[in-house]
């Protein structure tokens, strides 16, 4: 599906004129994509689950390799491939029409070349109107978070280079500068760095960036979660102020949009797959068939082991009000310091016994679905559910409390006989995040309800809106559990 707002809500930069240094829009439409129909692009987009938004952002997908536009010598690294991957059939249009690009999607989803060939074009479009000097300079500049993604990129991106004559060089710390120095000095096109090294370089004046006029920041949340935030606004203010910037990222957290909103100018917005499925798959999913009767009994177990320190935030999960009330008494004459919010607390009494979890003075906090709805709590380490919820999309609203910003988390889900109609969706669920699947959950057979399928996940899917911020916390009195 695509949409598209009006530009002077838009929380980007206004778009940049044309620039009179170089060119970003190089993309001729093939006749084949030319007749391609908007119905046709629709249902490429729904069948592979990409969601396309922003401004202007009605561009046809490429079912062919043929189809790119780019030249024989850009495409010949990808002559073993039969088509491009889907983030690459709906990137290229994008990039080589010289829009900014924000693209949400897993690695291994083909993005580096997603971003890299039509950086090449770029280049290569725009070197015979660069002087001697600047010709020495990098143009292209791709920002990875680790050293081992830096060198996988840049294997990739060597390939492609040597085929088109220019130059790529890997740039990362805990290896001494004076190699790196020299490359530069020679004369390098496109550099693949991490920010910390990129940065010291530059500001030793052993490289200017002036002439970047194209840059990736690629896992831009795994950027920030390391902590470059500092080094990648420095870098991205040292380069050319009119660059085409791509920005990919497997999750869409605030830092990360806020980012965005800084620096990219009126751009298109790609995204792959289920944005809360992809944080899920940092989460220990654990699944227990178990007898309705032992659930108390289980639960205790399960505090001890996930609880053990008392201090670290656990969050447990209940369907009904008085369910939430019952299992916070049992806990509490159990010895167990705990609070619990449902829809009949007031709004005193749940802000107070959120702001306790929060602070960690009673980090063990019992909920239901709708009162936990919009809280964006951090730090949650454990989710246990005591219930299963009444969909699959709770399930996986629910497990994504704990795994925020980059950690790992666990969830321990006591599954009934009584959640047996949802036994098949949670099993798809499972094997799409990689998890264990507990024999005795197969038994309850495939699920009765499927959604529509995709290819990344099944038919296990939830629409979600980017342009959404997380929700601070607001209870409605009346709410209906």
């Amino acid at each position: 599906s695509s949409s598209s707002s009006s530009s002077s809500s838009s929380p980007y930069q206004q778009p940049d004129p044309p620039s009179k240094e170089f060119k970003k829009a190089f993309y001729e439409e093939n006749e084949k994509t030319k007749l391609r129909t908007s119905q046709q692009t629709a249902k490429f987009l729904e069948s592979n689950n990409i969601t396309l938004s922003g401004n202007h952002c009605s561009y046809r997908h490429i079912e062919k390799l043929s189809e790119s536009g780019m030249s024989d010598k850009v495409m010949a690294i990808t002559s073993s491939f039969e088509k491009p991957t889907p983030i690459q059939s709906q990137c290229w249009p994008v990039l080589l029409s010289g829009r900014d690009l924000i693209a949400i999607a897993e690695t291994g989803s083909g993005k580096t070349l997603a971003f890299s060939l039509p950086g090449l074009t770029h280049i290569i479009n725009n070197n015979n109107q660069t002087n001697k000097k600047q010709k020495k300079q990098p143009k292209m500049l791709v920002l990875s978070p680790t050293r081992e993604l830096a060198t996988q990129s840049a294997a990739v991106l060597s390939e492609a280079c040597e085929k088109n004559g220019l130059r790529c060089l890997c740039v990362y710390g805990g290896v001494p500068k004076d190699q790196q120095r020299a490359a530069i000095r020679a004369g390098v096109d496109v550099i693949v760095a991490t920010p910390g090294r990129l940065r010291d370089l530059n500001q030793e004046g052993a490289l200017s960036l002036s002439g970047v006029t194209y840059l990736t920041l690629d896992e831009a949340d795994r950027m920030l979660d390391e902590g470059f935030e500092k080094e990648v606004r420095d870098i991205i203010s040292h380069c050319h102020k009119e660059r085409q910037i791509t920005m990919f990222s497997a999750t869409w957290p605030e830092s990360v949009e806020k980012l965005a909103h800084q620096f990219l100018s009126d751009p298109v917005q790609v995204m792959v797959g289920d944005l809360e499925l992809a944080a899920n798959k940092r989460i220990t999913q654990v699944v227990e068939v178990v007898d309705p009767k032992d659930k108390n009994f289980l639960l205790l177990k399960l505090l001890s082991k996930y609880h053990k320190s008392r201090k670290n935030r656990v969050l447990i999960f209940v369907l009904y009000k008085k369910e939430a009330d019952r299992v916070e008494k049992y806990l509490y004459n159990k010895g167990w310091n705990c609070v619990s919010i449902h829809g009949d607390k007031n709004q005193r009494d749940r802000t107070a016994a959120v702001n306790s979890f929060i602070d960690g003075s009673v980090p063990l906090l019992v909920a239901t679905d709708v009162a936990a709805r919009g809280l964006d709590i951090p730090g949650v380490e454990v989710v246990l559910n005591y219930s299963f919820p009444l969909t699959i999309e709770d399930y996986v609203h629910r497990i994504g409390r704990t795994g925020r910003a980059g950690k790992t988390g666990v969830s321990h889900t006591l599954f009934t006989q009584f959640d047996k109609l949802r036994g098949g969706e949670l099993v798809e669920v499972l094997k799409q995040t990689n998890q264990e699947v507990p024999p005795e959950l197969l038994k309850f057979g495939p699920s009765i309800k499927k959604k529509k399928e995709h290819a990344m996940y099944g038919a296990w899917t939830k629409d979600v809106d980017m342009t959404k911020k997380a929700t601070k916390i607001t209870f409605d009195d009346d709410d209906d559990e």
